[in-house]
């Protein structure tokens, strides 16, 4: 009987630990860019406040190159166990598969876990460049086709296709410059003048417009920005239609068990109605969708509605990696 009482015991204690939360493992969120660009920064405010909510470590692993799709590749490859997640944005998750031969399919190798926020991206410039508003930009750039140089974050990268896609509105023709480190590395040569424009997301953007190191000409979107009201939309600015909005979501390696999937949802959630978190994101431009926006299913059925949108509008377009 003393053997049996102990034995219960032990099973019990065994239970216990079996289910006890949290773990000491740390989560690793790959973000497929370097540091320091939006991606990074979004995910590491996300990162402070989840770490809290989850009750353990979590880490941010940066994995660049082939515009995210190395980083995606990696998150895809990952043991399906809920501590690898994927945070990837519409260039990842959307553009990247129109353009590239992947060795994945961005719908069913991949779990959804949340929706996160999104960024409409800003028309800058070189402080000295002589156009003082958009419609001065498109003569100037008019006036010396394939002159102007912007930067890119490589072929297919938001910056490029939006790029083009202002191209065809307006009847531009400007040359792309690529940077493997995205964001950090475009917006550090803009401000020394060593290239004339880019279209980059506004929380990488507007820090460098808010110092005056570079001019902004217009936001990507049919409304005004929050954190940048002073910025016309491109409608107001004499490019109309011209809409893009960078949006970001979080995934996890198809298989991952679904009571790993919700405690995730749950983190990433708790963490996007923090009133700090909320603060610092809409600080740097970032739209916040409403909760029942944010959730594993409204996720899933906005990634399959973009890739529907923009995969025939790319292909027609003719964008190819290069």
């Amino acid at each position: 009987m003393k053997i049996a009482a102990v034995a219960a015991a032990v099973a019990l204690t065994a239970s216990c630990g079996a289910s006890a939360q949290p773990s000491s493992r740390p989560v690793t969120i790959i973000v497929p860019f370097p540091a320091g660009g939006p991606t990074d920064t979004l995910a590491r405010i996300l990162s402070e406040h989840m770490r809290i909510s989850l009750g353990q470590p979590v880490i941010i692993e940066n994995v660049t190159g082939a515009s995210g799709t190395i980083g995606v590749g990696r998150a895809v490859r990952a043991a399906p166990d809920g501590y690898t997640v994927s945070v990837g944005n519409w260039p990842s998750h959307v553009v990247n598969g129109a353009i590239y031969s992947l060795p994945y399919d961005l719908l069913k190798d991949f779990e959804p876990v949340a929706r996160l926020s999104s960024n409409p991206y800003v028309v800058v410039a070189r402080k000295d460049l002589p156009a003082k508003d958009l419609g001065e930009l498109v003569a100037w750039l008019k006036a010396n086709p394939d002159k102007a140089t912007q930067g890119t974050a490589g072929p297919g990268s938001g910056q490029h296709v939006s790029g083009v896609y202002f191209q065809n509105v307006t009847g531009t023709r400007f040359q792309f410059v690529p940077y493997r480190a995205g964001s950090a590395d475009i917006m550090r040569d803009l401000v020394a003048g060593h290239i004339d424009l880019t279209f980059d997301q506004a929380i990488t953007a507007l820090p460098h417009v808010r110092n005056g190191a570079v001019k902004a000409y217009a936001v990507t979107s049919n409304t005004r920005l929050a954190a940048a009201p002073d910025i016309p939309t491109v409608d107001e600015a004499g490019a109309p239609g011209v809409y893009i909005s960078t949006w970001y979501g979080m995934w996890v390696p198809k298989g991952t068990p679904p009571d790993a999937i919700r405690k995730l949802t749950t983190a990433a959630m708790d963490a996007l109605a923090d009133a700090a978190v909320r603060q610092r994101l809409a600080g740097l431009g970032q739209e916040i969708p409403p909760r029942e926006q944010q959730t594993a299913e409204a996720l899933a059925a906005h990634h399959k509605a973009e890739i529907e949108k923009w995969w025939p509008l790319i292909k027609a377009a003719n964008i190819k990696a290069e």
